[in-house]
Formats: structure tokens, C-alpha cells, sequence
């Protein structure tokens, strides 16, 4: 049963880091597709500076030339907010107990994680895999908090297999590409040039819809 990838995110505004993350780990892992699931009402972060509808348009546009990759709106149209535990829950009735599912993470996503509603959980719902730029030492004991130090040390070494449904933890080194959506955003503000730092059908409908322009 070929595994999926789960990623998740207010992508506010989708870029090229994002989409060459989810690229490299699906290679990496052998991804049958992912999953790109725009969060609706994210409880861990500031409300998103930009519409739901707005940002899953931007994804959609983003990804379309990808058959690999799928929008899931499942987190916006919630009307709750949008835990990723929830999420998983949802996909894994959906799919059975047997699908591997990886959920993808940045490492300061990953670092966060002991924050997140019933992130426990999420080892019992999906396998986890962690982006980290060249070089980093992520998961070295001196640079954990404690609780996921201790969480990891029990799944570290689970069955890293693509097929496993679930628990395992892998690392991979991506490419440091160093795109952020919240320098976007700004550069976007000051009528600065974005270009090559998102793909242009998204800059062209960010440009269309005037977002990003403080009042």
C-alpha cells in the first residue's frame, strides 16, 4: 500500500521552500501523493493575515502542475479549529488502519510539537517526518525538549519502513532554500519584488487580489 504524505500549514502565501519540501520527501520516502491541507483556524499561531479562500486558491494554483500533490480542504471548511490530531483522525477512518501515512514537518514545527492538542497522538495516527536544512543537529538529546527527547526515544528507532501505517520518526536533510512566508509578506508590503520566491500563478493572484498591502 503505497504511503501519503500529510502536509499541513496556513501556507500564507504557499512558496517554493513548501513545495520543495513536500518534492524532496516524497521522493525520499516514496509518496504516493501529497496532501497539502490549509489550515482553517490554526490554535497554536496568530489568526492568518490572509482569507481561507484565498489560501487554498493560492495551493491549488501552486500545485497544479504536480500529480503528485493534492489540495484537501477538510481543515478550512471545519468550523472548529484546526488540530492536526483531528486531521489525522479523519484521513485515518477514511483510509483504514493499514495506510501508511506520513505527516510532514519543518523542524521548528517539529521542535513546537510537545504544544500541540494531543500531540502524543499524533505517533499513534501517522509516522513523522522532519525537514532540516544541511547541517542541522535537530535531533541531538541537548536540543529537544524534554518531553519529545523522551517520546523520541521510544520511536526513534521504530521501523523507519515507508509501509509502516505509523510511529515512526524520520529525518531528512532538504534543501536550504531559507523562503519564509513571513518575509514574503513584508517584502510584499513594501512593494518589493517577490519574484522567484513563490511560484508566478501564485504571485499573479496575490497581485490580482491586492493581498499583503497593510492599509
Amino acid at each position: 500500500m503505497p504511503p501519503i504524505g500529510v502536509f499541513g500549514g496556513t501556507f500564507d502565501p504557499v512558496h517554493f521552500g513548501h513545495l520543495r519540501l513536500a518534492e524532496e520527501m516524497a521522493a525520499a520516502i516514496g509518496l504516493s501523493r501529497v496532501l497539502f491541507i490549509p489550515a482553517g483556524a490554526p490554535p497554536h499561531r496568530g489568526v492568518p493575515r490572509t482569507a481561507a479562500a484565498h489560501r487554498l486558491e493560492m495551493v491549488r494554483r501552486a500545485i497544479a502542475g504536480n500529480p503528485c500533490f493534492e489540495v484537501d480542504a477538510r481543515e478550512i471548511q471545519r468550523p472548529a479549529p484546526s488540530y492536526t490530531v483531528d486531521t489525522l483522525t479523519a484521513l485515518r477512518a477514511e483510509l483504514g488502519n493499514e495506510q501508511p501515512l506520513w505527516l510532514l514537518l519543518g523542524a521548528d514545527a517539529f521542535l513546537g510539537l510537545p504544544g500541540w492538542h494531543k500531540w502524543r497522538r499524533l505517533f499513534d495516527l501517522a509516522n513523522i517526518a522532519v525537514a532540516a536544512r544541511s547541517g542541522a543537529q535537530l535531533l541531538q538529546p541537548d536540543t529537544l525538549p524534554d518531553d519529545l527527547k523522551h517520546e523520541l526515544s521510544q520511536r526513534r528507532q521504530a521501523a523507519a519502513s515507508a509501509v509502516c501505517p505509523a510511529g515512526a520518526v524520520l529525518l531528512r536533510q532538504m534543501t536550504p532554500l531559507g523562503i519564509s512566508a513571513t518575509d514574503i509578506r513584508d517584502t510584499l508590503a513594501r512593494h518589493g519584488s517577490a519574484r522567484y520566491l513563490l511560484p508566478d500563478v501564485v504571485l499573479d493572484y496575490i497581485h490580482e487580489h491586492q493581498l499583503y498591502r497593510y492599509p
